[in-house]
């Protein structure tokens, strides 16, 4: 199936390492360019070198703090630079600090509105001009969360939601200019966000990491965790052609984790 990607432009937040990677690794494989991003040149560096040893996308890199309205600004702009106009925008960045609600400052939840939900805004508004003259796809990563909270994670759980309600309130505003708006809810994905997280449960609970991981994965449905590589593949589906009626939702990428309906 042909994907036609080919030659389009993608650009990447948070995608130095674990979700954000995955998907611009897969993006490439279709040949797709794609601008990468995060704070740390170095991995930038190095991840443009093994994504570009692909050969098929090109790949460039800007370094940018998504919490930082110019940072934003210029790496759109550089995109654009270099590729010309942008026709996909992956939303994504690091997950905030775990913790339970009377441990957080204003300072805290201050901190991950910045991070976790006004970084989305600010990369949507940017890219908005070529999307709305070329239609597009955008894709904001959320978690699961959006459908049932997790435990210690208050600031994940309450932001994550206002992506959801953005997402689903572009796809109507959008859907004129044919600019697919989805949110995409990945469960236990076997990312380094995940390894840590199981890693704080098992010091709290005075128990082995990897009896955390096992005990967990056997309350998933298909016995384990997704890989980076199986959320990547679903994601690019969502942003090529194959995909041109599937708007204003969210799509879980759980393994069957999660019980709501």
């Amino acid at each position: 199936m042909d994907l036609n990607l080919a030659g389009k432009t993608a650009l990447v937040m948070a995608s130095s390492q674990g979700l954000g990677k995955a998907v611009a690794t897969e993006l490439v494989r279709e040949g797709t360019n794609v601008m990468i991003s995060s704070r740390n040149t170095e991995k930038l560096r190095k991840v443009q070198e093994e994504l570009n040893a692909i050969g098929k996308g090109k790949v460039s890199f800007y370094p940018a703090d998504i919490t930082k309205k110019e940072d934003i600004q210029q790496l759109v702009k550089e995109t654009k630079r270099v590729f010309g106009s942008i026709d996909i925008l992956i939303n994504n960045a690091g997950g905030p600090p775990t913790g339970s609600f009377e441990e957080f400052s204003d300072e805290d939840w201050e901190n991950s509105f910045q991070l976790n939900l006004l970084s989305y805004i600010r990369a949507i508004r940017e890219v908005l001009p070529d999307l709305k003259e070329n239609g597009g796809k955008i894709i904001n990563i959320a978690s699961s969360s959006i459908k049932q909270p997790i435990s210690g994670l208050i600031l994940s759980n309450t932001f994550r939601l206002g992506v959801l309600g953005l997402s689903k309130t572009l796809a109507e505003e959008l859907g004129p200019y044919n600019i697919l708006v989805n949110t995409v809810a990945p469960g236990r994905i076997a990312t380094d966000r995940i390894a840590m997280l199981d890693e704080i449960i098992a010091k709290k609970q005075n128990v082995s990491k990897e009896e955390i991981a096992k005990k967990t994965q056997e309350s998933i449905p298909l016995g384990r965790y997704g890989t980076p590589e199986e959320f990547a593949k679903f994601v690019v589906f969502l942003v090529s052609d194959v995909n041109s009626y599937v708007t204003g939702s969210a799509l879980m990428i759980d393994g069957g984790s999660v019980k709501a309906i």
